[in-house]
């Protein structure tokens, strides 16, 4: 069996593997089997959702495979993942599974777990699961199948703990608020969160219909939210993501800014209050060289990881750090969440807008970015594009070419086939001539026969 585990769960396109109905119920009983560490008390797992057509089969088959291993099983709905996060601690439960593939289109889907402390499970657990499913996991005995039952207030939770982190003395009277919820998970509490607390809401990709998550909207394609925020005269865009985990602002003139300005933001004026835990901001090798100079500048270290907000997490609390997150718009806020929270975030930005009385335009660009390009290159499951000798030496000439004043970063995507090749360089020229070398051998290794 391949590997099911990507940095983010299992994800794919549904109905072929392992996004399939039987590989979902294979996890759900071997994720069962773990948790269910004894047979003499309860044990309960809550499940979310997003709105793909896809997420009623697999929410189907996780609960026939956690059933039957005895665990009892709450269904929350539409939820944004962080609610998951937060459901699973204040529920008492076992174990939290999220059914979503994030920014991906409709077609795909994925599945993501948080243990009982509200944080996504570690790799080594993830090991261990995947051990569970490729050996079979044989089902309880007949009366200790478990019982599912629908959560009808998960959302109105959810609200509440999201408000809970805006200041308690602020509204947001006065502000016009452009919200795109990507037809995602977030569309009936964004919104909602939003007019509580005074805003005037503008609600972007609230309509969901099974097909159209993250379809030209959203974070991953925040035009048409930056469209409607200078056609309303609106003050500030928030664009979430089909799960809404992740946040990507926009300011009063349309102008879109990155999640690296927004944890520039939040890490200068944390520090200046000494909020800020063991003055440092962890991010990953994505983020710009920009933020880390910017950073520097101000006394705050920069802390790396590799690609994936579950890795942030995890230094964020080796190091007892409370402020990290990701270029593309995962932030993770450990004062007040475990996982990263689209939603939250733009309410941290909505309330220093308050507080600062400044326009979105001067608070979202802390920093001039160091010229970055990020190019994507398709692979198929069986091809090993990185051990091919000539894409090797074009990487290390590109290395050498950008060893002065940048960098260059090749990986491959945990979640989809993709080879991502990224530089950053003062000479965008030089940079671009660097990436375009690379893609155009790694191309070559996939097209070529022995490819």
């Amino acid at each position: 069996m391949t590997k099911l585990f990507g940095t983010d769960g299992v994800r794919g396109t549904a109905n072929i593997h392992p996004m399939t109905a039987d590989m979902a119920l294979r996890i759900g009983a071997a994720v069962g089997r773990y948790f269910r560490r004894d047979k003499d008390s309860a044990h309960r797992v809550v499940i979310g959702k997003d709105t793909r057509l896809s997420g009623y089969m697999f929410e189907n088959a996780l609960t026939a495979g956690l059933t039957s291993t005895g665990l009892n099983v709450l269904l929350l709905g539409p939820v944004p993942t962080p609610a998951v996060g937060l459901l699973t601690r204040s529920m008492r439960a076992d174990l939290g599974v999220m059914i979503s593939a994030s920014h991906n289109p409709a077609s795909d889907n994925g599945i993501k777990f948080f243990g009982p402390d509200g944080y996504k499970l570690s790799d080594k657990v993830e090991q261990e699961i995947e051990a569970l499913v490729a050996e079979g996991v044989e089902p309880t005995a007949p009366n200790e199948i478990g019982r599912a039952k629908r959560i009808d207030d998960s959302r109105y939770r959810y609200i509440e703990r999201v408000k809970s982190s805006f200041p308690r003395q602020m509204r947001l009277d006065g502000l016009k608020v452009v919200i795109d919820c990507a037809h995602g998970a977030a569309y009936h509490v964004a919104p909602m969160a939003l007019w509580e607390l005074g805003a005037t809401v503008i609600p972007v990709g609230v309509a969901p219909n099974g097909f159209n998550i993250n379809d030209g909207c959203g974070s991953t394609q925040p035009q048409s939210a930056a469209e409607a925020v200078v056609a309303h005269g609106a003050d500030v865009g928030i664009c979430l993501d089909g799960d809404a985990d992740r946040v990507i602002l926009i300011d009063e003139n349309g102008r879109i800014g990155d999640g690296d300005q927004f944890m520039a933001l939040m890490a200068a004026r944390w520090s200046s209050e000494h909020r800020l835990k063991g003055n440092a901001l962890v991010a990953t090798v994505m983020s710009n060289l920009g933020l880390e100079r910017y950073l520097n500048d101000r006394g705050v270290q920069l802390e790396r990881t590799a690609v994936g907000d579950r890795y942030v997490v995890e230094r964020m609390r080796q190091g007892g750090f409370n402020l990290g997150g990701e270029q593309s718009g995962h932030i993770v806020m450990t004062d007040h969440a475990t996982t990263g929270d689209g939603l939250m975030a733009g309410m941290q930005f909505l309330a220093e807008m308050v507080r600062s009385e400044k326009p979105a335009s001067e608070l979202l660009y802390q920093f001039d970015p160091v010229p970055q390009l990020l190019k994507n290159v398709r692979f198929s499951a069986e091809q090993r594009p990185l051990e091919d000798t000539d894409v090797q030496a074009s990487i290390a000439q590109a290395e050498a070419d950008l060893a002065q004043g940048g960098r260059l970063l090749i990986r491959k995507s945990g979640t989809e086939p993709l080879v991502r090749v990224m530089a950053e360089h003062e000479d965008a020229a030089l940079m671009e001539r660097a990436v375009d070398s690379v893609v155009d051998a790694v191309d070559r290794a996939v097209s070529s026969p022995k490819g």
